[in-house]
């Protein structure tokens, strides 16, 4: 239970030193972020397929295939519905945020909602990750969702600053963002304890949610900017390392 605090702490953590990073450095270019973003999705690749899709198909018995690929599928469409609901960082950064300046207290809330949301299944992913007992697969996975969250705290900074929002505030507004994916943790975490019968579908599912965010937010946002060799390079250098901590610790 302890190990699952500290990660929980980590991975929301994450979220808060990325936004520290972006104090620091505001006018950081599009190049390195997206270096960095595509380094994260190649971790966060990784620990999908290995930390919790095969190991769905590890546990789930006869219908094992089945299960894993509805789980992915359930997955991925419950963020493709949220996504309606609610825009993500990505969609908000470029437009609602910096080109509209009446309403700055509506677009805040709007924009910490979304990430906040959008948050939540990573946070659980992470969670669910304990819940086959290997812990270092759980790490692995709580390692690469932390690794996406630097670069997301990152870019929270820039468009709140610019619409006049107090440093105190964006900062407890990274707080929040963070602070959610503690709580996802723990659900998924305790989702798993409770009723471990689910857990191959739960793997899968979080799964699905993290296929989902590398394809449809990491992938397009790192080749926008004309760094898509780099971003690609950055992507299998990432995966690469994650496969060569998981041969040797797994």
């Amino acid at each position: 239970m302890q190990i699952v605090l500290l990660t929980a702490l980590g991975v929301g953590g994450a979220t808060v030193i990325g936004a520290l990073i972006g104090f620091l450095f505001k006018e950081m270019s599009h190049k390195f972020s997206d270096i960095v973003l595509s380094f994260a999705a190649g971790v966060m690749l990784a620990a999908a397929i290995l930390g919790l899709i095969i190991p769905s198909l590890e546990y789930g018995g006869k219908y094992a295939v089945i299960i894993t690929v509805f789980g992915i599928f359930t997955g991925a469409i419950c963020l493709n519905l949220i996504d309606k609901l609610v825009p993500h960082l990505h969609k908000i950064v470029g437009a609602d945020i910096e080109e509209h300046n009446n309403s700055n207290l509506s677009k805040v809330l709007l924009f910490v909602t979304a990430i906040a949301i959008h948050n939540l299944p990573e946070g659980i992913a992470a969670g669910v990750g304990f819940g086959s007992g290997n812990t270092s697969e759980a790490l692995m996975i709580a390692g690469g969702i932390a690794l996406q969250n630097i670069p997301e705290g990152m870019v929270i900074i820039g468009p709140m600053l610019a619409i006049g929002v107090s440093t105190r505030k964006t900062f407890i507004c990274a707080m929040i963002t963070g602070l959610v994916e503690v709580i996802g943790t723990f659900l998924g975490y305790f989702a798993v304890s409770v009723a471990t019968f689910i857990l191959p579908f739960a793997l899968a599912f979080a799964g699905g949610t993290m296929l989902y965010v590398i394809s449809d937010e990491m992938i397009p946002e790192t080749h926008s900017h004309g760094s898509e060799r780099g971003a690609t390079y950055a992507l299998l250098i990432g995966f690469c390392v994650m496969l060569v901590c998981d041969f040797f610790l797994g």
